[in-house]
């Protein structure tokens, strides 16, 4: 995999966070390489740049793993909306409305785009059928948060007399 790659992949998921820029990603990658827990090979293209290709080596496997059987952390819900939720007694019901109305539609749209990328399989562990369950189960876990939302969304709508 080149670091092109694996920025692509991190892009196009929607639970594996990067908060670090492009440039941050070849640098984990060379700390990484330095560390002997991948390897690099570069393959020369005629038509386009040379690619740098990084295996993970059985020492980054052992460190990966190490890391995946440690406890996992509880989960963070960090929602801007629920802290302008919990000023919004200050609004009429008509702005309310509009800002629940807002706040469902971006759930919504997030929705939409978490099913279409569940469609498009794309999977680190390709050929690995127990991976492949993997990612297809952690899709359904975050489409599931989501329309949770918008059944929370109705719920609210209804105790506060706004359906």
């Amino acid at each position: 995999m080149t670091g092109y790659d694996l920025k692509k992949l991190i892009q196009e998921s929607s639970f594996l966070y990067w908060s670090g820029n492009n440039n941050q990603i070849y640098k984990a990658l060379v700390e990484l390489l330095n560390a002997g827990f991948v390897t690099n090979e570069v393959r020369h293209q005629d038509s386009s740049p040379s690619k740098k290709i990084y295996t993970i080596t059985s020492s980054g496997l052992a460190e990966l793993q190490k890391w995946v059987v440690a406890p996992p952390e509880p989960p963070e819900f960090k929602k801007t909306f629920l802290i302008q939720l919990a000023w919004a007694d200050q609004l009429s019901p008509d702005e309310l409305n509009v800002l629940l109305a807002g706040y469902e539609q971006e759930v919504r749209t997030q929705l939409l785009l978490l099913k279409g990328q569940a469609g498009i399989g794309n999977y680190v562990n390709e050929g690995n059928a127990k991976g492949i369950k993997l990612w297809k189960l952690i899709h359904s876990n975050l489409i599931s948060t989501y329309n949770n939302e918008l059944t929370w969304l109705a719920e609210l709508r209804h105790e506060l007399d706004l359906t």
